[in-house]
């Protein structure tokens, strides 16, 4: 009998579907019937991935992380008051970079969305649209809404209410695909199961959509048995990614690893359409380094990619700054 809740084609044929799991609660439906349809994902978008080469930007700072954001770009607290304000700043930003000559197709393969982003312009035209349409550039929707408090060595996704009506609005507005990012902090086996049962059941309703899930387990750069933690991770992973089916795959977004190459089970995978790597808190240079010796796994960096912009820049400053950085990343995500 198959379970409630998870449509049974996103489940390899030759296996049956997981055991029921406690859900978390992060606005997962609690019923999705076997005669429930399932929204095929865009092929020329998932194409394009699969064979393109480059990487993916992340432009989804959330309102806890826009503050350091704008610091960084040269824009400080005293500039702004209030949300709105501090929200415009940043998709002016934003706007500057998607717009900019030097970031498109070519070598950027996908850009992660904040919501408010999705639902707000570049260039005049719709933001979605203009990334593909314009730019070749495969759009994402951040769809978590943070973190909950650390047990068990980990930080879970909070609930997320309202998801199945989010999902279908990115769907209907070109939307690739979502990421949700969870935080394993220390070599708990039952955090770390917890965190993975959460973000693949996540991932089946993400699917189920239509979208292509980026699954993101990120491992504190700076946790005392990061290696520990990793060994564990990807024996996680890939005892859950068997159970899914390559048609319907998952992206994983995962922490550059300890020992080189050590995710290539997971690049590998014919349920894993691609594996990212977040920089982490690695400066850029740091983090190219690092994603240069792990063939098979790109880039989707945020705070390394905006590193050295400023708002200050005059256009060609920051065109030719901008271009340095994606270059840069570009060159070692295809190392």
């Amino acid at each position: 009998m198959r379970k409630q809740g998870y449509p049974c084609l996103l489940y390899a044929a030759t296996g049956p579907a997981p055991q029921a799991r406690a859900r978390g609660n992060i606005g997962v439906s609690p019923r999705i019937s076997q005669e429930s349809p399932i929204v095929p994902i865009n092929q020329d978008q998932k194409n394009r991935l699969a064979s393109g080469q480059g990487f993916i930007a992340a432009l989804d700072q959330s309102g806890g992380s826009t503050p350091k954001a704008l610091k960084l770009y040269g824009i400080d607290e005293s500039a702004y008051s209030g949300d709105a304000e501090m929200f415009a700043l940043v998709h002016a930003m934003r706007s500057r970079i998607v717009t900019s000559p030097a970031f498109g197709g070519g070598r950027v393969l996908g850009a992660i969305l904040f919501e408010r982003t999705m639902d707000d312009a570049f260039g005049g035209k719709d933001a979605v649209a203009y990334l593909w349409e314009d730019k070749g550039v495969v759009p994402f929707l951040k769809i978590d809404k943070g973190l909950e408090d650390e047990a068990d060595g980990v930080q879970k996704l909070k609930p997320i209410p309202g998801l199945d009506a989010l999902l279908a609005r990115a769907k209907a507005k070109g939307v690739f695909g979502t990421k949700e990012r969870s935080v394993i902090k220390a070599n708990n086996a039952k955090g770390i199961a917890d965190v993975l049962d959460q973000q693949l059941d996540l991932a089946r309703q993400v699917l189920a959509a239509g979208l292509v899930p980026i699954v993101e387990p990120e491992v504190d750069i700076k946790a005392a048995d990061k290696a520990a933690i990793e060994v564990e991770l990807k024996r996680g992973l890939l005892a859950r990614l068997d159970a899914l089916d390559p048609a319907t795959p998952v992206i994983l977004k995962l922490t550059l690893p300890s020992v080189d190459g050590y995710f290539q089970e997971l690049v590998d995978h014919p349920s894993v359409l691609k594996v990212v790597a977040l920089s982490g808190g690695y400066s850029r240079d740091d983090a190219n380094a690092k994603l240069a010796s792990n063939p098979g796994v790109i880039a989707s960096f945020s705070r390394a990619l905006t590193e050295g912009l400023s708002a200050q820049q005059d256009d060609a400053g920051f065109d030719a700054a901008l271009d340095a950085a994606i270059e840069s990343i570009y060159r070692a995500s295809i190392a």
